[in-house]
């Protein structure tokens, strides 16, 4: 192959689908992230738009307790998965009592600086 008086060897056209296939899906996830960065919705990047949106309302069903089908269903896997909360009764106990309990605050400590900004302590 001669492009601009340079030849080259045909292997270099000699390419896989996979690897095809490959550099279009990293430039498709390119488009998408440029897009969304921007807030220009195109083809690629209007799914993850909905996405966000149906996040959004999730959130929003969990903490107020209005219901749509969709949300009902969602809430009440993540309810009963066992990072959520699935744990046994007497666990979740504890785990109010852990809440309730108040945190120790710590004291500030004064730290001598040692004039380190041109201050003395001295001279108020």
């Amino acid at each position: 192959m001669l492009q601009d008086g340079s030849m080259f060897d045909p292997a270099v056209l000699d390419l896989s689908l996979e690897a095809i296939l490959g550099k279009f899906q990293a430039a498709v996830s390119t488009q998408a992230s440029l897009s969304l960065g921007l807030g220009y919705s195109t083809a690629a990047s209007a799914p993850h738009t909905l996405l966000g949106g149906f996040k959004n309302l999730i959130a929003v069903a969990a903490e107020t307790g209005y219901e749509f089908p969709q949300a009902t269903a969602f809430l009440a896997a993540a309810a009963s998965a066992p990072a959520a909360g699935g744990a046994p009764a007497g666990a979740a106990t504890t785990a109010a009592a852990a809440v309730e309990k108040p945190a120790e605050k710590e004291e500030e400590e004064d730290v001598d600086m040692g004039g380190l900004f041109g201050d003395d302590d001295d001279e108020y």
